[in-house]
């Protein structure tokens, strides 16, 4: 993608000139810096990975997560070329994709208490995390289609119908299989998208009611999460039951102080601390590189929040506005979940670090969610790339070019 994209905006680089529209060159400057944030999370995932379970696994997760970074790679680049205008188009697709992997899910075996993968032999799929692709396309385009009505509590293309009853279909699928922290993370996204679509202020009353549906659920029909709900506030009481991943979450950060004990000299990884690769592999940079690697790692987050929205705001449509508002957000919503959890500021949950934590289905989409991010500022920079590309790499599908100058 990177080849691809230097190419496509050599000739811009070689001959500026003062009636370059402001937001071409804000649109450049961003992408760029996005693409070099997303490659150093993904430098750093990989190093505390190898670090993280080379003691006790070798280079097995090492090796896997180097295979699902280059799948998502090619993800990334697919959805670059087909461009997000067209991927947008198909999202009854995409969510019926979605929804059909979700209740797949329900017919495998549990794995942690929780009905989440499709367990394929020797690896699994976790379709929640291709379901916020999904989702984020759907309200951007839904949104996009109808300006006017989309707000409208029981108008036939309003909130209900049919966007109400797809949204919950997703949103619930996910609750099914016991994943209450994604169905959280995807309702929040799909919410605040709303908002920044234009949606009522007024439907921000909504939120306490959610939030209570979901404690009387967690009360009556979740003991499980109950306990993880309440074991987190007083972690040292629970250290040998519920909140043992929590304690040794915070043993393993306090004792990294500044600066960290140094690389691969984890004590918590090898024998203390359940899932040192995945949902808590921060935990693990603190312990070996300190509490200053710590805010490093809050500011390549925000920096690549900073990125994409500059991106999103220098859109030619609103389309591409609106997409570029879910996908970070919905990354970012996901990095603080897990930075909470990991400090002890948040219930236990499995969640995962953004490019960081073990895990296909994570990286690929997450990876994807930067391809289109990248198509989004392309369609601002050079508006007939993706034409130029399918004429070159797919030669059956050959256009004019008049389709790119058509915005939503």
């Amino acid at each position: 993608m990177a080849a691809t994209f230097r190419n496509l905006t050599a000739e811009r680089d070689s001959k500026p000139t003062a009636n370059d529209p402001p937001e071409d060159v804000v649109a450049l400057k961003a992408v760029r810096g996005l693409l070099l944030i997303t490659t150093i999370l993904i430098a750093t995932g990989l190093t505390m990975l190898y670090s993280a379970s080379y003691g006790t696994a070798g280079l097995k997760y090492f090796r896997n997560q180097l295979i699902w970074v280059a799948l998502g790679i090619i993800g990334a680049v697919t959805v670059f070329v087909i461009g997000y205008r067209q991927l947008a188009k198909q999202y009854k697709l995409w969510l019926v994709a979605a929804l059909a992997g979700l209740i797949a899910c329900l017919f495998f075996d549990e794995i942690n208490g929780a009905k989440r993968w499709i367990q394929l032999g020797f690896f699994s799929i976790q379709p929640s995390e291709f379901a916020k692709v999904a989702m984020a396309l759907y309200v951007a385009k839904y949104c996009t289609d109808f300006p006017r009505t989309f707000s409208l509590l029981f108008n036939r293309r309003g909130l209900i119908y049919p966007f109400g009853v797809t949204a919950l279909a997703i949103i619930g699928a996910i609750l099914m299989g016991q994943d209450l922290g994604t169905t959280v993370l995807v309702a929040a996204m799909t919410f605040l998208t709303l908002l920044a679509a234009g949606l009522y202020w007024r439907y921000l009353l909504v939120i306490p009611a959610v939030i209570g549906a979901a404690a009387l659920y967690i009360i009556n029909f979740d003991p499980m999460r109950l306990a993880r709900a309440t074991s987190f506030m007083n972690p040292e009481q629970f250290k040998t039951e519920d909140g043992y991943q929590l304690w040794n979450s915070l043993m393993a950060l306090g004792s990294g102080s500044w600066c960290g004990i140094g690389f691969m000299k984890s004590r918590m990884k090898a024998k203390y601390l359940p899932e040192a690769h995945t949902d808590f592999v921060v935990a693990i940079v603190g312990e070996e590189l300190g509490f200053i690697a710590i805010l490093l790692l809050l500011l390549l987050y925000t920096l690549f929040g900073y990125f994409a929205l500059k991106i999103a705001l220098n859109a030619r449509s609103r389309l591409g506005t609106l997409l570029g508002f879910a996908l970070p957000f919905g990354i970012l919503l996901q990095a603080a979940i897990n930075l909470l959890v990991v400090s002890g500021s948040a219930p236990t949950k499995g969640m995962p670090a953004p490019f960081l934590s073990y895990g296909g289905s994570n990286m690929i989409a997450c990876l994807i969610g930067v391809g289109l991010l990248v198509s989004i500022a392309m369609d601002t920079i050079a508006p007939d790339y993706q034409e130029e590309l399918q004429n070159k790499f797919l030669p059956w599908r050959r256009k004019d070019g008049s389709d790119a100058k058509r915005e939503n």
